[in-house]
């Protein structure tokens, strides 16, 4: 069997502890990664190729084949950041390799299929269709009513969101590539994350966590915050919730990042219904705060499954309160920060606990996702109360100035949760 391994990676910071996963001298543990996050590819690993994009196949796809000349043939593909699990896939069919195929991989990445597959085991959700046109979101609206939410079927990071509120809206659609489409029902409902492990038979550790603003609001240019929660009535429901979509979904044992609407129906019980779910860690903050505030680390998990290994993710007896807060910075990427301010707060508990905010003269790349943005905050406490009340006093308090880099004026920010 080959020892040669191949790592897609995409992230500039430390979400993920390759060399805690993969022992280096054992495999000889190749990486194909961008010119950013070259700094952050392990010491160890036997050689880095880089390519403008990791989501780029054909680029990846010389990469690899240039690595499997030297290495030989992968024994598998390890792919850990949502936008790359597609071309990990194709890769994988290609080299002949074990782990996730195209087809295993669909009912994850294509909302549409995601919807049914959810739907078919009886798991509540808002009405949804297939948009390969204006019309069929019409006809959609014209059963269902206004407004209703058109996205990308592959879509991540709330990218392609668009709100439509009447026909009017139709030709907003133009303004984004066509691309495979789904057309759901709106629902104003709170939206909640809840992430973890499924063992194939049960659920391992969880967390549930409720977003403080919206995902398609920080593309519009507010930020965007989450605490856990930590209300044993809403956890049940939540809990139970979960296990029925990640049983549907996958009967395996995955690592999964769920999304739900959680309202509260007539007679006073949470209702929760189905966003959608992705298969690995979630985004943001949310692999640092499983490290940092809870031991656990999610994104080895993840790479464990990948590997044909089972993950061993031991409970902390007690759990404590995490969450996090990002700003987008205050002019479209790429910008370069020419000033930032944040006073202390009164008592360490009061602030996060650690800030990950470019230093002035650093240039925020024109990138998707949560990693390249103004600034990224963590917080942990006691309570979900103590956390947010950190989250809302950042946000409040964080100033971010930023210029474009092609000398047009710049502009500054004042970070805001609208509640």
């Amino acid at each position: 069997m080959s020892d040669h391994i191949v790592v897609l990676h995409r992230w500039r910071d430390r979400h993920a502890h390759y060399e805690k996963y993969l022992d280096h001298r054992t495999h000889r543990v190749t990486y194909v990664t961008t010119e950013l996050a070259l700094d952050s590819v392990p010491g160890e690993a036997a050689a880095a190729r880089t390519v403008p994009a990791t989501d780029d196949l054909g680029a990846v796809w010389r990469a690899v084949t240039e690595l499997r000349t030297h290495f030989g043939v992968p024994e598998r593909v390890v792919a850990l950041n949502e936008g790359d699990l597609d071309t990990a896939a194709v890769v994988r069919e290609r080299l002949g390799c074990a782990g996730q195929s195209s087809a295993a991989l669909a009912r994850f990445r294509d909302k549409l299929t995601m919807n049914r597959v959810t739907a078919a085991a009886g798991i509540p959700a808002p009405a949804f269709g297939d948009a390969p046109d204006e019309a069929a979101v019409l006809s959609f609206a014209e059963h269902h009513g206004w407004p209703v939410v058109v996205k990308p079927r592959r879509g991540t990071a709330s990218r392609g969101v668009v709100r439509l509120d009447s026909e009017a809206d139709l030709p907003l659609l133009r303004t984004s590539p066509p691309e495979p489409r789904l057309v759901q029902e709106f629902c104003a409902d709170p939206v909640f994350h809840i992430d973890g492990l499924w063992t194939g038979e049960e659920l391992g550790p969880w967390r549930a966590s409720r977003y403080v603003n919206t995902c398609v609001d920080f593309t519009q240019g507010e930020a965007l915050g989450s605490v856990e929660v930590d209300d044993p009535e809403l956890l049940g429901p939540l809990g139970a919730f979960t296990a029925r979509v990640a049983a549907a979904l996958g009967p395996e044992t995955w690592v999964f990042h769920l999304e739900a609407f959680v309202g509260t129906s007539a007679d006073g019980s949470p209702s929760i219904r189905f966003l959608e779910a992705g298969y690995r860690v979630g985004g943001a903050e949310i692999p640092f705060v499983w490290r940092e505030v809870h031991g656990i680390d999610l994104a080895g998990a993840a790479a464990a499954v990948q590997l044909g290994r089972r993950p061993e993710l031991p409970a902390p007896e007690e759990w404590r309160t995490g969450g996090w807060l990002l700003v987008p910075s205050p002019v479209p990427a790429p910008c370069r920060v020419t000033a930032w301010d944040l006073p202390d707060p009164p008592t360490s508990d009061e602030g996060p606990y650690t800030a990950v905010i470019p230093a002035v003269g650093q240039v925020v790349p024109r990138l998707g996702g949560y990693e390249h943005v103004g600034a990224r905050f963590r917080f942990r406490g006691a309570s979900s109360g103590d956390v947010e009340k950190a989250i809302l006093r950042t946000a409040a308090q964080f100033r971010l100035e930023c210029a474009p880099e092609r000398g047009v004026r710049g502009a500054r920010a004042v970070c805001g949760l609208d509640r």
